[in-house]
């Protein structure tokens, strides 16, 4: 309780609450072709691998737009990049409601609700930056929840698109962003802990080991649950045969369970270490995904779904316990950095179980080889771990104490990139 207490007068409430909810409709935007696969499947008669790529194109433009967004907030400041990409998120949805009528137009779609993808790294940054060190994990928690937005658009989309036809859901999603960007502009207040750098250090970042450590465990936490998110609307709707709401529903089931862990992901994280939490994340994710190659029932598999949801919402709050302890004065490009090549994994989970469906009649040996990788990922952390609790972080991967806390030294810079 006196944690609690400590938390909520530690930092600026307002700001975290714009944070979420920014985070939250972007992220409903972000998947929104994806909540609404079977309707346009149906449509344009889609072949499993169609479907795979329509729902991942939104990922992984989000994810190359993500980079350039964190920079940009570096010289304009997080609340005013956030204010910018949402006036941008509701022109694009505009679009879509006025001028998307065919599937290569839904691409092209997919294109512009990237928008909305990349911004996973400004958000947990304006919303952790008013916190101290020992509570940016469950800051960032709280911030990242929103992406809870699947579940939204897993729930609202399939109902307004049975009622009103699929391209106007473009149009009440563009309706719905003004209320985070109102809230945004009115209530949320620019962080103190930014310190300007220049497009030189920004970029040394991708030349760091660490930083690439971190993209791969991020693919699999981050890119599993955005991939399985975007496609578990038309998995549940053709290995089940449910209806398109029923799928929507399902959905809804196993991403929600993801969004509310993220915070107890990043609790943990304060408390055991992110390293720690990492690794039963990686082992249960691994798990599930075996279990769900024998083709379970749907009350089975609905159950495992929600279980990887869990340790992959969990698993994103812990990367982000240790996102700004290893870089302290450039958390928001470190994030973008780390979201833009871990967010990748979620355009390939899709296109890796469309191709198995189509050529093996089964999603199996999609799941096995995102498992293998998983597996992969969990030695090599284990591995870089072990200089990590040397250098920035203590053990198990808690923050270190404030009078022994070397991590300044790991900020990004020019000599830093010399490393890898």
């Amino acid at each position: 309780m006196e944690n609690l207490k400590g938390f909520l007068k530690a930092g600026h409430l307002p700001t975290l609450f714009s944070a979420f909810l920014y985070f939250d409709f972007s992220f409903a935007v972000w998947v929104l072709n994806g909540a609404m696969g079977p309707f346009i499947s149906e449509q344009f008669h889609l072949w499993p691998a169609q479907i795979g790529l329509m729902v991942s194109v939104p990922t992984f433009a989000g994810a190359l737009m993500r980079f350039p967004l964190g920079v940009l907030s570096q010289y304009i400041g997080r609340k005013n990049a956030a204010i910018v990409e949402m006036s941008a998120i509701v022109i694009a949805l505009i679009y879509g409601f006025l001028f998307v009528h065919t599937y290569h137009d839904v691409l092209a779609m997919g294109v512009l609700l990237g928008i909305a993808g990349a911004s996973f790294g400004v958000a947990l940054s304006l919303g952790s930056g008013w916190f101290p060190k020992q509570y940016k994990g469950l800051a960032m928690g709280i911030a990242g929840a929103g992406n809870s937005g699947t579940a939204l658009a897993a729930l609202f989309a399939p109902r307004l698109a049975m009622h009103f036809g699929w391209q106007r859901v473009y149009g009440f999603a563009a309706l719905m962003m003004l209320l985070p960007l109102m809230v945004m502009i009115l209530f949320a207040k620019e962080p103190p802990d930014i310190e300007h750098q220049t497009l030189r250090q920004h970029l040394s970042c991708l030349w760091e080991k660490d930083g690439w450590s971190f993209n791969l465990i991020y693919i699999i936490t981050f890119g599993g649950f955005l991939g399985l998110s975007t496609f578990l609307p038309s998995f549940f709707y053709s290995q089940f045969h449910v209806t398109k709401v029923q799928a929507g529903s399902l959905t809804v089931l196993a991403t929600l369970t993801g969004s509310l862990t993220r915070v107890a992901g990043g609790w943990f994280a304060d408390r055991i270490g992110g390293i720690t939490t990492l690794s039963v994340v990686f082992l249960v994710v691994i798990a599930g995904l075996l279990g769900l190659t024998s083709t379970p029932s749907l009350m089975v598999t609905t159950l495992l779904f929600m279980l990887c949801f869990a340790a992959l919402g969990a698993g994103n709050g812990a990367t982000f316990q240790l996102v700004p302890l290893r870089w302290p004065l450039t958390t928001a490009v470190a994030g973008g950095m780390i979201g833009e090549i871990g967010a990748l994994g979620g355009s390939i989970l899709p296109n890796l179980l469309g191709q198995s469906k189509q050529h093996t009649g089964s999603f199996a040996a999609g799941f096995v080889c995102y498992a293998l990788f998983a597996l992969c990922v969990l030695g090599l952390m284990r591995i870089v771990a072990r200089k990590w609790v040397r250098t920035w972080v203590g053990a198990g991967g808690r923050a270190l104490a404030p009078q022994t806390d070397i991590s300044s030294d790991h900020s990004f810079s020019p000599e830093a990139a010399t490393e890898f």
